[in-house]
Parts: C-alpha cells; sequence; structure tokens
C-alpha cells in the first residue's frame, strides 16, 4: 500500500505540473494577440527560452535556498519513493517560471533579449525561492513569528502572494525602468493607442491559462490524500466572478473580458483551499473590477506602459487574493478558519516588498552595466527582425 500511495502521489503531482507547464503556452499566446504583429515572434521564444533558464536556475540554486534540497545524490537515491521529491521539483519548478513569463509581458516590445535572460536567472535562482522558502517552507522564523504575533501563519495555498504578486511587482520596476514604448505617449500627455494585433490568440492565451489553472491550484496539495473538492470550486467560482465583473466595468471590451478570469484565478489562489463558494465569488468579482480599473488608471494617468497589465493583473490581483483570504477564509464569513486578517496583511506587505525591490535593484543594475533596452531603431523595426530576423508571417 505503501509503494501504491507514493506511486499515485508522483502521478498525482506529474499531472499538475503537465497541466501548468501547458498554462506557459497560455502566457505565449496571450502574449502574442496582445502585442503588434511584428513582436510576436519574439514573445513566442521568449517565453520558452525563460522556461528553459528558469529550469537551469530552480534546479541548480532556487529549489536549495527555498528547501535546502539538492539533486547531487545518486539516482538511487533520487528514485526514492518513486522519484517523488524530483517530479515536486518539477511541479514547483512550473511555479518559478511563472515569473519570468509574467514580467516578459509587462516589458514587450522594446526590452532586450539576453538581459532578459539573465534577469530571469537571478529572479528564479535567489529572489523568487527565497520568499517563496520563507512562506512555503518556514524559513528564517517569519512564519514561527506571525504565528505566536498573530495566531496564525501567513497562509498562500497556491500562490497569489508568493508566485502572482511577486511577478508583477518585480514586473512594476522593469516597467519603469524600460519607460513606455516610443509612440505610446505624446510629449504633452497624448496617448497613441497600439492595439492588439489578434484577439483569437489573445483569447486562445487566457483560456489555455485558464484550463491549466485547475491543475496550477487543486494540484498545490500535492499528495492525493491532500486534494480537494472544495479548491477546485472556489477556482471556478472565482473565474466566474472575474468574468463578469471585467466584462461589466470592462464594457465588453474582449481584453478585458478574457483576462478576467485570470484576475479571479490570481486572487483566490491563496484561499482557495479555505473559503466558502460564495466568499470566493466574491473575491473573484472585487478582482475582476480592481484589475479593470487600475489598468485603465496606470495606463491613462499614470502613464505605466504595462504592456499586458501585468502589475495590475498578477501583483494588485495577487495582493488582494492575500489579503481576501484572511477575509472570506474566516469561520464567521463561512469559511474553514486557522487564518488571521493581520497575518495575511503582513505576509502580503512582506511579499510586495520583497518583489518592488527586487525588480528595482535586478533590472536597475542591468540597465548599468549591459543596458536593457532595444535602441530605437530596433524597437521601430520590431523585435522579431531585429533579434530573431524573421518575421511572424512572410508577407
Amino acid at each position: 500500500m505503501g509503494t501504491f500511495q507514493a506511486g499515485a502521489d508522483v502521478l498525482f503531482i506529474l499531472l499538475g505540473a503537465i497541466m501548468v507547464l501547458a498554462m506557459h503556452s497560455g502566457f505565449a499566446f496571450l502574449e502574442v494577440g496582445t502585442v503588434r504583429e511584428k513582436n510576436q515572434v519574439n514573445a513566442l521564444v521568449k517565453i520558452i527560452v525563460d522556461f528553459a533558464v528558469s529550469t537551469i536556475a530552480y534546479f541548480f540554486i532556487g529549489y536549495a535556498i527555498a528547501y535546502g534540497v539538492d539533486f547531487y545524490a545518486s539516482a538511487n537515491t533520487l528514485t526514492e519513493k518513486n522519484g517523488y521529491e524530483l517530479v515536486k521539483f518539477f511541479f514547483l519548478l512550473t511555479f518559478a517560471a511563472a515569473i519570468p513569463a509574467i514580467i516578459s509581458g509587462g516589458i514587450a516590445e522594446r526590452s532586450k533579449f539576453n538581459p532578459q535572460l539573465a534577469a530571469s536567472f537571478i529572479i528564479v535562482g535567489f529572489i523568487y525561492p527565497f520568499f517563496e522558502g520563507v512562506v512555503w517552507n518556514g524559513n528564517f522564523g517569519f512564519q514561527d513569528w506571525l504565528n505566536n504575533t498573530f495566531g496564525a501563519e501567513f497562509h498562500d495555498f497556491a500562490g497569489s502572494v508568493v508566485v502572482h504578486a511577486m511577478g508583477g511587482w518585480l514586473a512594476l520596476g522593469a516597467v519603469i525602468i524600460l519607460g513606455h514604448r516610443k509612440g505610446r505617449y505624446g510629449k504633452n500627455g497624448e496617448m497613441f493607442a497600439h492595439p492588439p494585433s489578434n484577439i483569437p490568440f489573445l483569447a486562445l492565451g487566457a483560456w489555455i491559462l485558464t484550463v491549466g489553472w485547475f491543475g496550477f491550484n487543486v494540484m498545490s496539495a500535492q499528495t492525493v490524500e491532500g486534494i480537494s473538492g472544495l479548491v477546485a470550486v472556489n477556482s471556478l467560482m472565482a473565474m466566474v466572478g472575474g468574468i463578469l465583473a471585467a466584462l461589466w466595468f470592462g464594457k465588453y471590451d474582449p481584453g478585458f473580458v478574457h483576462n478576467g478570469p485570470l484576475a479571479g484565478l490570481v486572487a483566490v489562489c491563496a484561499g482557495s483551499d479555505v473559503m466558502h463558494p460564495l466568499g470566493a465569488l466574491m473575491t473573484g468579482i472585487i478582482a475582476g473590477g480592481l484589475f479593470v480599473y487600475t489598468f485603465t488608471l496606470a495606463q491613462n494617468k499614470w502613464k505605466i506602459d504595462d504592456v499586458l497589465g501585468v502589475w495590475p493583473l498578477h501583483g494588485l490581483c495577487g495582493a488582494w487574493g492575500g489579503i481576501a483570504a484572511g477575509i472570506f477564509g474566516l469561520e464567521a464569513l463561512g469559511g474553514i478558519g486557522g487564518v488571521s486578517f493581520a497575518a495575511q496583511l503582513v505576509g502580503t506587505l512582506a511579499g510586495v516588498l520583497i518583489a518592488t525591490v527586487g525588480g528595482f535593484a535586478v533590472y536597475g543594475a542591468l540597465k548599468k552595466l549591459v543596458g536593457i533596452r532595444l535602441d530605437e531603431e530596433q524597437e521601430y523595426a520590431g523585435a522579431d527582425l531585429s533579434v530573431h530576423k524573421i518575421s511572424a508571417r512572410p508577407d
């Protein structure tokens, strides 16, 4: 029975890893559909190469920082419990690699290729696993301090803050340091639209991410014994809430509508195992409205040229998710309990602080050392021709 249990756990978490790996194609097509046609090839290449770089960084450095586990033992040792530690690494790698995929959408159309790969290596190798280990492995006593102070640890079941808020706030620093795309804003404050190149590709990317998210959330249990149907239904309700809120507040705009489910799913990750489905629905509705409002505000008033809106979508909705777990996870609001609003607030702010400082530090240093932006002529021609010497279509 023990061997059967180990094999079942390996299969379970492997299926989760495959589903989240498939989400990276969703990141790719969401970016392909949003950027202008002259940058579509670059979007596809960035996502797949970023994943490869993230794998190397996380295998040799990041996983050891987060969990104190390395892979220098013999193959016989690594295959204990049917190789569970190996597939657990694979599963958590797909989470770690989501960070560069998130950032990619914010800095699209004007970032240099190789410096972004260097940033991905640093972030996945050092910054992300530092906070991951603090939250999910109890490193440095932060969770113990929260428990002693507020009566509960910081609860982030599937990464609203650990993954999404981290990615979004890291991206904010990169976007601000890069500056806006040429021709996006005029000298006197005028705005010039760079509309999405392909709504069907954008929608395809959103659908792939949405479907894969049920692996992202449900399989975060990491064992068959820990699986919960509550996580699945809460993910569903938050997804639906995000769609309807984005439809209403976004005035039927297809870009907002297809990012709506992602906003809801980002927000529900943290508390998906402790909320009542009605709480998850409210979490998704608020996230969908928050995304539309802050995306419009950032683009139109603050002139932050975040191409895919990754800071509002992942950064702000992820932070809302961390806090929402401390609201709708309470027994008084129908949740399972075991959470503290104060602990959720402090843990969320800690993640935001680490990511923001890390983003400005990494991209600021790379800008000074090697430069991170295409020159004006390269940007005008597009990253496809400037970097990859080929366009998305032969004509």
